[in-house]
């Protein structure tokens, strides 16, 4: 096979300065059979200067279009991009200097008609994003099926930060079919019902910066708990039981607060299950993370994490599901 041609894809909303670093990484990389699409979605704050800043040391092009949202924006992108393959990333991505070379000489090997990578904390982040890092990764999380080739949800979907999609596949899908609320999923599941093979590519790192601060995070991930509900509409099967997880969690808080407010019965053994999981969640992290600082911060964003995705889902399946709005 000869060397593949990467349209690289970044669609981008009121973020200049995170679009200057991710294209400083794009500069670095081993590989250089690519160009690189960048998409204004009708920001404020727009990026124009920083992107043409970068056209003497890459092959770049800068579009501006209306707000629609990611899922119709990469959707823009793919109808103009000229690669055989086409790679989708977030805009606070770092992208290592090799994912370029993993990737190519992966699908050398062993072709994907659709791939997903693993996403790490940079050594430049701060202790809240490595803390968040850590959280969106953690085996006791619900961010532990990200990045593995088998989940418990099923089978491995791709997710839009770091994603990557043959143009045949593109041709034959028409791309993302909703623009928010869990767009990537429902375009994996797609590309997946199409007969197409999905894989990871373990060595296709990005690092993800994903929220500055756990009052963003919170929204994030509560915005992702909704975002399977969506999910759920389109293709009632992949609702699995691993998806009520961070609910479930919600309600024993909720109920274990309840019990310590009044001094009802069975608080202490609630209490002892939640310093149980909050001691796997500080010794791993501390352990990964090398930081007691991190460890400690790590604690918050895993609570954040699960409280936030689960009222998410529970919000939008009392909703949609029971109440049967739209």
């Amino acid at each position: 096979m000869s060397d593949l041609f990467f349209s690289i894809i970044i669609p981008l909303y009121n973020r200049p300065q995170e679009i200057d670093e991710l294209l400083q990484t794009l500069t670095r990389q081993t590989y250089k059979n690519f160009e690189v699409l960048v998409i204004e979605d009708g920001s404020k704050l727009p990026a124009k200067e920083i992107v043409e800043s970068y056209s003497s040391v890459l092959s770049i092009a800068y579009y501006v279009k209306q707000n629609e949202g990611q899922g119709f924006t990469r959707n823009y992108a793919f109808a103009r991009a000229r690669g055989e393959y086409f790679i989708v990333f977030d805009s606070d991505c770092l992208i290592p200097e090799d994912y370029l070379q993993n990737v190519s000489e992966h699908l050398k090997r062993e072709w994907l008609d659709a791939f997903g990578g693993p996403d790490g904390a940079h050594s430049s982040f701060t202790p809240v994003q490595k803390a968040i890092s850590y959280s969106m990764t953690s085996p006791f999380t619900t961010g532990g099926i990200r990045g593995s080739k088998k989940n418990m949800g099923g089978q491995f979907h791709p997710r839009s930060f770091n994603m990557g999609i043959s143009r045949k596949v593109w041709e034959a899908t028409g791309g993302f079919l909703i623009t928010r609320l869990g767009e990537d999923i429902e375009f994996s599941i797609r590309i997946h019902s199409m007969g197409f093979k999905i894989g990871l590519i373990p060595d296709a790192v990005v690092f993800h910066k994903r929220r500055t601060n756990f009052r963003q995070f919170y929204k994030q991930l509560h915005f992702f708990g909704r975002a399977r509900i969506n999910i759920y509409k389109f293709f009632p099967a992949q609702l699995k039981l691993v998806h009520f997880f961070p609910a479930m969690f919600t309600l024993f808080l909720i109920f274990t607060l309840i019990l310590n407010i009044f001094r009802l019965p069975f608080a202490n053994v609630c209490n002892l299950l939640l310093a149980v999981f909050t001691l796997l969640i500080f010794f791993h992290s501390l352990t990964v993370n090398k930081s007691l600082k991190v460890a400690f911060l790590s604690i918050v964003a895993a609570f954040v994490q699960l409280s936030a995705y689960g009222l998410g889902f529970m919000q939008d399946f009392g909703k949609r599901i029971i109440l049967r709005q739209s």
